[in-house]
């Protein structure tokens, strides 16, 4: 019986911190990412497009480009995604199908003429300048325009 219950609290804990982890509005992804674009200049953006499959966490829409910022465990980052020991077949069929829902939005769409870019958060976190001048190259080439907005004033 006692480890009946020591179960239990260890799944309701588990339960209460999966809860507690944000998908949306993150200091360390979507934020830091948001402030970097506010400082480069870029405008003609919105954040969480709802209209749009995936939402995209920002979409610009004059150059028709959806950037998301996936995070390294959701979204089962090659370099620093783990699978938690705890219930593992669940989880890698849970990270499996992420990535496959991932897939089919960034094909959806590209078949609306959308350009799909995605950031991984340890990238954001260590390179923060590097994947702002991915979104600055690939809005430059969409919008066949030398310059979309001026030398990042940003610093790290």
């Amino acid at each position: 019986m006692c480890s009946e219950f020591t179960f239990r609290d260890t799944s309701d804990l588990r339960r209460a911190n999966m809860r507690a982890i944000k998908s949306r509005r993150n200091k360390t992804t979507e934020k830091r990412l948001r402030a970097h674009i506010v400082a480069s200049g870029v405008s003609g953006w919105r954040m969480h497009s709802s209209e749009l499959s995936g939402c995209p966490d920002f979409f610009f829409y004059r150059a028709r480009v959806a950037v998301f910022v996936d995070g390294c465990f959701w979204h089962g980052c090659p370099r620093c995604g783990h699978v938690p020991k705890t219930n593992r077949s669940y989880w890698l069929k849970k990270l499996k199908r992420n990535r496959q829902r991932d897939e089919r939005i960034g094909i959806a769409l590209k078949l609306k003429g959308i350009r799909v870019l995605r950031i991984w958060e340890c990238d954001l976190r260590s390179q923060p300048l590097s994947c702002l001048k991915r979104i600055l190259k690939l809005l430059e080439s969409t919008l066949g325009v030398r310059k979309v907005a001026s030398r990042p004033r940003i610093s790290t």
